[in-house]
């Protein structure tokens, strides 16, 4: 097998780990300067971001711990895309899922992909505004606070580096250049 990926050659590739919502594999290379070496790729399904905004310019985040990188970390609405949902239907249900928030309105704010260098994860974020609240349908994993702060105050956190979770950010910082903040 010899396939090319830019200027790198992948010559053997091999799954190392699978489960229900990742794969690793790891791939033979020769790199750009001819040398030969591994390259390890971590693959996981697509996923969403959303930021619900009220009228008021207040928007909804989560509150929750994070095992990974065992924090409670704030951020903005966010799950996987599941089987053959479109994004949109995947972020109309995380919205709801995690927050209890149903929305009319809904911009698509671009795609966001989080560790290019090692990570195949594309992320999908939305604003949604129009907002009904509905009971949350957290899953068993999910023990989520819902915080309502401004527009504002979300963006300062994200500067002060209090809201670190990466499509977050990203997802903020683009709703204040739309709304000329």
């Amino acid at each position: 097998m010899r396939k090319k990926k830019g200027p790198w050659t992948v010559t053997k590739t091999r799954i190392v780990y699978r489960n229900p919502w990742l794969t690793v594999r790891e791939d033979e290379v020769i790199r750009p300067d001819k040398k030969r070496g591994i390259f390890g790729v971590v693959e996981q399904a697509g996923g969403v971001s959303v930021v619900p905004m009220d009228k008021e310019g207040n928007v909804y985040l989560t509150k929750e711990y994070h095992y990974a990188v065992e924090e409670i970390s704030i951020e903005v609405v966010s799950g996987g895309i599941d089987g053959k949902e479109t994004k949109l239907q995947a972020a109309k249900r995380e919205l709801k899922e995690e927050t209890g928030l149903v929305a009319q309105k809904w911009t698509y704010l671009g795609l966001e992909n989080p560790l290019t260098t090692i990570l195949i994860s594309p992320n999908y974020m939305y604003l949604a505004q129009d907002l009904t609240q509905k009971e949350p349908d957290q899953e068993g994993t999910e023990t989520i606070q819902v915080v309502k702060l401004p527009l504002r105050k979300a963006l300062r956190m994200v500067m002060e580096s209090r809201i670190t979770h990466g499509a977050s950010c990203v997802a903020l910082l683009k709703i204040a250049r739309l709304l000329k903040l």
